[in-house]
Protein backbone atom coordinates (compact mmCIF):
# COMPACT_ATOMS: atom_id res chain seq x y z
CA UNK A 1 0.00 0.00 0.00
CA UNK A 2 1.18 3.20 -0.55
CA UNK A 3 1.16 5.05 2.94
CA UNK A 4 3.59 5.15 5.62
CA UNK A 5 2.74 3.71 9.26
CA UNK A 6 1.58 6.69 10.59
CA UNK A 7 -0.88 8.08 7.52
CA UNK A 8 -4.40 7.54 7.67
CA UNK A 9 -5.53 4.40 5.25
CA UNK A 10 -7.91 5.97 2.80
CA UNK A 11 -10.80 4.09 1.74
CA UNK A 12 -13.51 3.20 -0.77
CA UNK A 13 -16.34 2.14 0.16
CA UNK A 14 -18.66 0.00 -2.64
CA UNK A 15 -22.38 0.19 -1.79
CA UNK A 16 -21.79 2.65 1.32
CA UNK A 17 -25.74 2.82 1.97
CA UNK A 18 -26.25 -0.92 2.19
CA UNK A 19 -25.85 -3.12 5.50
CA UNK A 20 -22.64 -3.54 5.00
CA UNK A 21 -21.23 -0.21 3.94
CA UNK A 22 -22.71 1.88 7.13
CA UNK A 23 -21.72 -0.25 9.90
CA UNK A 24 -18.41 0.13 7.78
CA UNK A 25 -18.89 3.87 7.94
CA UNK A 26 -19.65 3.13 11.61
CA UNK A 27 -16.15 1.49 12.38
CA UNK A 28 -14.57 3.79 10.30
CA UNK A 29 -16.14 7.09 12.88
CA UNK A 30 -14.44 5.10 15.27
CA UNK A 31 -10.88 5.64 14.24
CA UNK A 32 -10.42 8.85 12.86
CA UNK A 33 -7.28 9.20 13.23
CA UNK A 34 -6.48 5.87 11.22
CA UNK A 35 -8.63 5.87 8.10
CA UNK A 36 -10.06 8.64 5.79
CA UNK A 37 -12.72 8.20 3.45
CA UNK A 38 -11.81 8.66 0.30
CA UNK A 39 -14.70 7.36 -2.22
CA UNK A 40 -18.70 6.67 -1.49
CA UNK A 41 -20.69 4.95 -3.59
CA UNK A 42 -24.57 3.77 -4.36
CA UNK A 43 -27.13 1.97 -6.05
CA UNK A 44 -29.27 4.56 -6.51
CA UNK A 45 -30.04 6.11 -3.16
CA UNK A 46 -29.35 9.55 -3.21
CA UNK A 47 -30.68 10.73 -0.05
CA UNK A 48 -28.49 8.84 2.07
CA UNK A 49 -25.44 8.79 0.07
CA UNK A 50 -26.28 12.92 0.41
CA UNK A 51 -25.96 12.55 3.79
CA UNK A 52 -22.87 10.63 4.20
CA UNK A 53 -21.37 12.69 1.62
CA UNK A 54 -22.19 15.62 3.97
CA UNK A 55 -20.61 13.87 6.74
CA UNK A 56 -17.32 12.40 5.44
CA UNK A 57 -16.65 15.29 2.42
CA UNK A 58 -15.32 12.11 0.19
CA UNK A 59 -13.42 13.28 -3.03
CA UNK A 60 -16.17 10.95 -5.17
CA UNK A 61 -19.11 9.78 -5.33
CA UNK A 62 -20.68 7.74 -7.65
CA UNK A 63 -24.36 6.59 -8.35
CA UNK A 64 -25.03 3.39 -10.91
CA UNK A 65 -27.03 6.11 -13.58
CA UNK A 66 -26.73 9.59 -14.78
CA UNK A 67 -29.55 10.97 -13.22
CA UNK A 68 -29.19 9.89 -10.05
CA UNK A 69 -25.69 11.03 -10.31
CA UNK A 70 -26.83 14.81 -11.23
CA UNK A 71 -29.11 14.76 -8.35
CA UNK A 72 -26.66 14.42 -6.41
CA UNK A 73 -24.38 16.43 -7.62
CA UNK A 74 -26.96 19.51 -7.30
CA UNK A 75 -27.49 18.42 -3.70
CA UNK A 76 -24.15 18.68 -2.89
CA UNK A 77 -23.12 21.88 -4.83
CA UNK A 78 -26.14 23.26 -2.62
CA UNK A 79 -23.91 22.78 0.23
CA UNK A 80 -20.81 23.69 -0.95
CA UNK A 81 -19.36 20.41 -0.96
CA UNK A 82 -16.47 20.01 -4.12
CA UNK A 83 -17.23 16.22 -4.37
CA UNK A 84 -17.13 14.60 -7.59
CA UNK A 85 -19.77 12.63 -8.59
CA UNK A 86 -19.08 10.33 -11.25
CA UNK A 87 -21.74 7.08 -12.54
CA UNK A 88 -21.78 3.92 -13.96
CA UNK A 89 -19.81 0.31 -13.83
CA UNK A 90 -16.65 2.06 -15.21
CA UNK A 91 -16.69 4.93 -12.17
CA UNK A 92 -16.64 2.00 -9.76
CA UNK A 93 -13.79 0.40 -11.59
CA UNK A 94 -12.17 4.24 -11.64
CA UNK A 95 -12.23 4.74 -7.98
CA UNK A 96 -12.00 1.33 -6.78
CA UNK A 97 -8.37 1.04 -8.71
CA UNK A 98 -7.32 4.77 -7.95
CA UNK A 99 -3.75 5.49 -6.70
CA UNK A 100 -5.28 7.54 -3.90
CA UNK A 101 -7.52 4.11 -2.61
CA UNK A 102 -5.40 2.23 0.04
CA UNK A 103 -8.47 0.07 1.30
CA UNK A 104 -11.62 -0.97 -1.11
CA UNK A 105 -14.57 -2.33 0.63
CA UNK A 106 -16.55 -4.43 -1.46
CA UNK A 107 -19.84 -4.47 -0.46
CA UNK A 108 -22.01 -4.12 -3.33
CA UNK A 109 -25.05 -7.14 -4.40
CA UNK A 110 -24.95 -9.61 -6.85
CA UNK A 111 -22.35 -10.07 -9.86
CA UNK A 112 -23.02 -5.91 -10.25
CA UNK A 113 -19.55 -6.28 -7.83
CA UNK A 114 -17.38 -8.31 -9.94
CA UNK A 115 -15.30 -5.62 -12.12
CA UNK A 116 -14.51 -3.51 -9.26
CA UNK A 117 -13.65 -6.23 -7.50
CA UNK A 118 -11.04 -7.12 -9.60
CA UNK A 119 -10.22 -3.04 -10.66
CA UNK A 120 -9.12 -3.08 -7.19
CA UNK A 121 -7.86 -6.73 -7.19
CA UNK A 122 -5.01 -5.91 -10.21
CA UNK A 123 -4.41 -2.47 -8.65
CA UNK A 124 -2.96 -4.44 -6.03
CA UNK A 125 -5.15 -2.72 -2.74
CA UNK A 126 -6.74 -4.10 0.78
CA UNK A 127 -9.78 -5.84 -0.85
CA UNK A 128 -12.50 -6.73 1.86
CA UNK A 129 -14.54 -8.88 0.26
CA UNK A 130 -18.10 -8.86 1.31
CA UNK A 131 -19.55 -9.29 -2.03
CA UNK A 132 -19.41 -12.88 -2.40
CA UNK A 133 -20.82 -13.37 -5.52
CA UNK A 134 -17.59 -11.83 -7.26
CA UNK A 135 -15.85 -14.95 -6.14
CA UNK A 136 -18.11 -16.95 -7.14
CA UNK A 137 -18.40 -15.83 -10.54
CA UNK A 138 -15.28 -14.96 -11.05
CA UNK A 139 -13.34 -17.84 -9.95
CA UNK A 140 -10.32 -18.92 -11.09
CA UNK A 141 -10.21 -15.57 -12.96
CA UNK A 142 -10.92 -13.47 -9.47
CA UNK A 143 -8.07 -15.24 -7.47
CA UNK A 144 -5.80 -14.73 -10.68
CA UNK A 145 -6.38 -11.17 -10.22
CA UNK A 146 -5.74 -11.22 -6.75
CA UNK A 147 -2.23 -12.73 -6.87
CA UNK A 148 -1.55 -10.91 -10.04
CA UNK A 149 -1.97 -7.69 -8.72
CA UNK A 150 -0.51 -8.52 -5.11
CA UNK A 151 -3.75 -7.31 -3.65
CA UNK A 152 -4.25 -8.28 -0.08
CA UNK A 153 -7.53 -10.30 0.40
CA UNK A 154 -9.58 -10.50 3.41
CA UNK A 155 -13.28 -12.06 3.77
CA UNK A 156 -15.68 -9.70 5.41
CA UNK A 157 -18.69 -12.35 5.38
CA UNK A 158 -18.56 -13.28 9.30
CA UNK A 159 -18.03 -17.34 8.39
CA UNK A 160 -15.11 -16.82 6.25
CA UNK A 161 -13.57 -14.45 8.82
CA UNK A 162 -14.01 -16.80 11.32
CA UNK A 163 -12.02 -19.32 9.76
CA UNK A 164 -9.35 -16.70 8.27
CA UNK A 165 -8.81 -15.88 12.01
CA UNK A 166 -8.66 -19.10 12.94
CA UNK A 167 -5.76 -20.26 10.29
CA UNK A 168 -2.09 -19.44 10.75
CA UNK A 169 -1.00 -16.33 8.55
CA UNK A 170 1.35 -18.56 6.48
CA UNK A 171 -0.96 -19.69 3.80
CA UNK A 172 1.70 -22.26 2.74
CA UNK A 173 0.97 -24.11 5.55
CA UNK A 174 -2.91 -24.74 5.12
CA UNK A 175 -3.24 -27.83 3.30
CA UNK A 176 -0.99 -29.57 5.81
CA UNK A 177 -2.93 -28.30 8.54
CA UNK A 178 -6.45 -28.51 7.63
CA UNK A 179 -8.40 -31.74 7.71
CA UNK A 180 -12.35 -29.36 6.89
CA UNK A 181 -13.84 -26.59 7.81
CA UNK A 182 -17.38 -26.32 9.31
CA UNK A 183 -19.61 -23.61 8.22
CA UNK A 184 -22.00 -22.57 10.37
CA UNK A 185 -25.75 -21.61 9.40
CA UNK A 186 -28.24 -19.73 11.72
CA UNK A 187 -31.42 -21.43 9.21
CA UNK A 188 -32.84 -18.61 8.85
CA UNK A 189 -36.36 -17.93 9.94
CA UNK A 190 -37.55 -20.72 8.93
CA UNK A 191 -35.44 -23.36 10.73
CA UNK A 192 -38.34 -24.36 12.96
CA UNK A 193 -41.30 -24.25 10.20
CA UNK A 194 -42.82 -26.95 8.72
CA UNK A 195 -41.51 -27.09 5.24
CA UNK A 196 -45.27 -28.00 3.74
CA UNK A 197 -45.87 -24.55 4.88
CA UNK A 198 -42.81 -22.70 2.68
CA UNK A 199 -44.71 -22.28 -0.25
CA UNK A 200 -46.82 -19.46 1.77
CA UNK A 201 -43.91 -17.38 2.46
CA UNK A 202 -44.32 -14.15 2.18
CA UNK A 203 -41.20 -11.35 1.38
CA UNK A 204 -41.58 -9.13 4.82
CA UNK A 205 -41.24 -13.02 6.58
CA UNK A 206 -38.37 -14.29 4.45
CA UNK A 207 -36.67 -10.77 5.28
CA UNK A 208 -37.31 -11.14 8.75
CA UNK A 209 -33.94 -12.43 9.76
CA UNK A 210 -33.86 -13.64 13.80
CA UNK A 211 -30.14 -12.92 14.55
CA UNK A 212 -29.22 -10.28 11.90
CA UNK A 213 -30.08 -7.06 10.21
CA UNK A 214 -29.04 -7.71 6.26
CA UNK A 215 -30.39 -6.34 3.22
CA UNK A 216 -33.68 -8.15 1.19
CA UNK A 217 -31.74 -9.85 -1.27
CA UNK A 218 -29.26 -11.80 1.44
CA UNK A 219 -32.02 -12.16 4.04
CA UNK A 220 -34.05 -14.24 1.37
CA UNK A 221 -31.00 -16.22 0.89
CA UNK A 222 -30.37 -16.93 3.94
CA UNK A 223 -33.99 -18.25 4.55
CA UNK A 224 -33.41 -20.02 1.38
CA UNK A 225 -29.74 -21.67 2.49
CA UNK A 226 -28.49 -19.83 -0.80
CA UNK A 227 -26.35 -17.50 0.98
CA UNK A 228 -24.15 -20.41 2.84
CA UNK A 229 -24.32 -22.01 -0.59
CA UNK A 230 -22.78 -19.48 -2.33
CA UNK A 231 -20.78 -19.11 1.01
CA UNK A 232 -19.35 -23.16 0.14
CA UNK A 233 -18.01 -22.12 -3.31
CA UNK A 234 -16.56 -18.71 -1.94
CA UNK A 235 -14.77 -21.31 0.99
CA UNK A 236 -13.52 -23.32 -2.00
CA UNK A 237 -11.53 -20.43 -3.83
CA UNK A 238 -10.90 -18.71 -0.42
CA UNK A 239 -9.07 -21.25 1.13
CA UNK A 240 -8.41 -23.46 -1.77
CA UNK A 241 -10.32 -26.75 -0.42
CA UNK A 242 -11.81 -29.71 -2.08
CA UNK A 243 -15.54 -29.27 -2.12
CA UNK A 244 -15.69 -32.24 0.45
CA UNK A 245 -13.38 -30.35 2.56
CA UNK A 246 -16.06 -28.15 3.31
CA UNK A 247 -19.16 -28.82 5.43
CA UNK A 248 -22.09 -26.77 6.70
CA UNK A 249 -23.95 -27.27 10.49
CA UNK A 250 -27.19 -25.33 11.69
CA UNK A 251 -25.64 -23.63 14.75
CA UNK A 252 -28.89 -21.06 15.65
CA UNK A 253 -27.30 -18.99 18.33
CA UNK A 254 -25.37 -17.50 15.57
CA UNK A 255 -22.53 -17.53 18.75
CA UNK A 256 -19.67 -19.84 16.94
CA UNK A 257 -18.87 -18.18 13.24
CA UNK A 258 -17.44 -20.96 11.89
CA UNK A 259 -14.81 -23.97 12.45
CA UNK A 260 -11.89 -24.84 11.39
CA UNK A 261 -10.91 -29.25 12.32
CA UNK A 262 -7.36 -29.99 12.46
CA UNK A 263 -5.87 -32.87 10.77
CA UNK A 264 -5.47 -34.12 14.24
CA UNK A 265 -8.68 -33.34 15.15
CA UNK A 266 -8.78 -30.28 17.09
CA UNK A 267 -11.14 -27.79 15.96
CA UNK A 268 -10.63 -24.33 15.97
CA UNK A 269 -13.68 -21.76 16.41
CA UNK A 270 -13.97 -17.78 16.67
CA UNK A 271 -17.15 -16.61 18.31
CA UNK A 272 -18.41 -13.73 19.63
CA UNK A 273 -21.48 -11.62 18.65
CA UNK A 274 -23.79 -11.40 15.94
CA UNK A 275 -22.50 -8.00 14.90
CA UNK A 276 -21.11 -7.25 11.13
CA UNK A 277 -18.84 -4.59 12.66
CA UNK A 278 -16.63 -7.28 14.30
CA UNK A 279 -15.20 -8.80 11.13
CA UNK A 280 -15.38 -5.44 9.05
CA UNK A 281 -13.25 -4.00 12.31
CA UNK A 282 -10.94 -7.40 11.69
CA UNK A 283 -10.71 -6.85 7.91
CA UNK A 284 -9.48 -2.67 8.33
CA UNK A 285 -7.24 -3.43 10.60
CA UNK A 286 -5.46 -6.41 9.92
CA UNK A 287 -3.49 -7.78 11.50
CA UNK A 288 -3.90 -5.42 14.26
CA UNK A 289 -7.34 -5.71 16.24
CA UNK A 290 -9.30 -2.31 16.72
CA UNK A 291 -12.55 -1.00 18.43
CA UNK A 292 -15.50 -2.56 16.44
CA UNK A 293 -18.56 -1.02 18.67
CA UNK A 294 -20.14 -4.61 19.01
CA UNK A 295 -21.28 -5.63 21.76
CA UNK A 296 -18.54 -7.86 24.39
CA UNK A 297 -20.29 -11.67 24.71
CA UNK A 298 -21.14 -12.69 28.11
CA UNK A 299 -20.65 -16.42 28.37
CA UNK A 300 -22.30 -16.35 31.74
CA UNK A 301 -25.42 -14.55 29.88
CA UNK A 302 -25.47 -17.42 26.74
CA UNK A 303 -28.20 -19.65 26.25
CA UNK A 304 -27.24 -23.24 25.33
CA UNK A 305 -25.05 -23.62 21.92
CA UNK A 306 -26.64 -26.27 19.94
CA UNK A 307 -26.02 -27.55 16.07
CA UNK A 308 -28.30 -29.56 14.02
CA UNK A 309 -28.09 -30.89 10.24
CA UNK A 310 -28.99 -28.70 7.28
CA UNK A 311 -32.79 -30.53 6.41
CA UNK A 312 -32.61 -30.85 2.93
CA UNK A 313 -36.71 -30.76 2.67
CA UNK A 314 -35.97 -27.67 4.35
CA UNK A 315 -33.18 -26.00 1.80
CA UNK A 316 -32.96 -27.71 -1.09
CA UNK A 317 -30.65 -25.22 -2.69
CA UNK A 318 -27.69 -26.30 -0.40
CA UNK A 319 -26.55 -28.98 -2.00
CA UNK A 320 -26.22 -26.93 -5.44
CA UNK A 321 -22.90 -25.40 -4.11
CA UNK A 322 -21.39 -29.27 -4.29
CA UNK A 323 -22.88 -29.48 -7.65
CA UNK A 324 -21.60 -26.58 -9.04
CA UNK A 325 -17.87 -26.94 -7.63
CA UNK A 326 -18.03 -30.55 -9.04
CA UNK A 327 -19.92 -29.63 -12.38
CA UNK A 328 -18.27 -27.84 -15.70
CA UNK A 329 -16.15 -24.79 -15.12
CA UNK A 330 -18.86 -21.55 -14.90
CA UNK A 331 -21.41 -23.13 -13.00
CA UNK A 332 -20.75 -21.37 -10.13
CA UNK A 333 -21.65 -18.23 -12.42
CA UNK A 334 -24.72 -19.65 -13.67
CA UNK A 335 -26.06 -20.75 -10.25
CA UNK A 336 -25.84 -16.67 -9.02
CA UNK A 337 -27.29 -15.44 -12.00
CA UNK A 338 -30.36 -18.02 -11.77
CA UNK A 339 -30.54 -16.82 -7.89
CA UNK A 340 -30.40 -13.51 -8.55
CA UNK A 341 -33.56 -13.53 -11.02
CA UNK A 342 -35.53 -15.95 -8.69
CA UNK A 343 -34.88 -13.71 -5.71
CA UNK A 344 -35.66 -10.55 -7.35
CA UNK A 345 -38.83 -12.36 -8.74
CA UNK A 346 -40.05 -13.71 -5.77
CA UNK A 347 -39.24 -10.23 -3.36
CA UNK A 348 -41.71 -8.75 -6.69
CA UNK A 349 -44.83 -11.56 -6.03
CA UNK A 350 -44.55 -12.98 -9.21
CA UNK A 351 -42.90 -16.28 -7.96
CA UNK A 352 -43.51 -18.65 -4.51
CA UNK A 353 -40.60 -18.60 -2.24
CA UNK A 354 -40.12 -22.79 -2.75
CA UNK A 355 -40.32 -21.37 -6.56
CA UNK A 356 -36.62 -19.99 -6.42
CA UNK A 357 -35.38 -23.16 -6.03
CA UNK A 358 -36.76 -24.57 -8.85
CA UNK A 359 -35.62 -21.68 -10.77
CA UNK A 360 -31.88 -21.96 -9.98
CA UNK A 361 -32.24 -25.85 -10.35
CA UNK A 362 -34.28 -25.69 -13.70
CA UNK A 363 -30.97 -22.82 -14.97
CA UNK A 364 -28.25 -25.37 -13.98
CA UNK A 365 -30.26 -28.31 -16.09
CA UNK A 366 -30.43 -26.14 -19.34
CA UNK A 367 -27.15 -23.70 -19.31
CA UNK A 368 -24.24 -25.37 -20.07
CA UNK A 369 -21.04 -22.98 -19.71
CA UNK A 370 -18.34 -23.70 -21.87
CA UNK A 371 -14.60 -23.22 -20.28
CA UNK A 372 -13.96 -19.92 -23.06
CA UNK A 373 -16.50 -17.44 -21.07
CA UNK A 374 -15.05 -17.95 -17.79
CA UNK A 375 -11.31 -16.98 -19.26
CA UNK A 376 -12.45 -12.71 -19.28
CA UNK A 377 -14.61 -10.60 -17.87
CA UNK A 378 -16.67 -9.85 -20.93
CA UNK A 379 -16.91 -13.93 -21.26
CA UNK A 380 -18.26 -14.42 -18.00
CA UNK A 381 -20.44 -11.58 -18.22
CA UNK A 382 -22.22 -12.68 -21.20
CA UNK A 383 -22.69 -16.07 -19.52
CA UNK A 384 -24.54 -13.83 -16.88
CA UNK A 385 -26.64 -12.15 -19.55
CA UNK A 386 -27.50 -15.46 -21.43
CA UNK A 387 -28.63 -17.20 -17.68
CA UNK A 388 -31.03 -13.81 -16.20
CA UNK A 389 -32.53 -14.33 -19.95
CA UNK A 390 -33.28 -17.62 -19.22
CA UNK A 391 -34.30 -17.54 -15.81
CA UNK A 392 -36.71 -14.57 -16.49
CA UNK A 393 -37.97 -16.83 -19.15
CA UNK A 394 -38.57 -19.81 -16.41
CA UNK A 395 -40.20 -17.19 -13.78
CA UNK A 396 -42.62 -16.41 -16.85
CA UNK A 397 -43.61 -20.03 -17.38
CA UNK A 398 -44.20 -20.51 -13.48
CA UNK A 399 -46.98 -17.74 -13.68
CA UNK A 400 -48.30 -19.13 -16.60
Amino acid sequence: MSTTPSARLRVCVLGATGSIGTNTLDVLARHPERYEVVALTAHGRVPELLAQCLQWKPRFAVMSSADAAAALQRELRGAGLRTEVLHGPDALCHVSAHADVDVVMAAIVGAAGLEPCLAAARAGKRLLLANKEAIVVGGALFMDAVREGGATLLPIDSEHSAIFQCLPEDRGTWAQRIDHIVLTASGGPFRDRDPATLAAVTPDEACAHPNWVMGRKISVDSATMMNKALEVIEARWLFNLKPEQIKVVVHPQSIIHSMVVCRDRSVLAQLGTPDMRVPIAYGLSFPERIESGASLLDFTQLPGLTFRPADTARYPGLQLAWDTLRGPEGSTAVLNAANEVAVAAFLAGTIRFDQIHSVNARCLDAVSPSSDACRSVAGLLALDADVRRHAESVVGTLNA
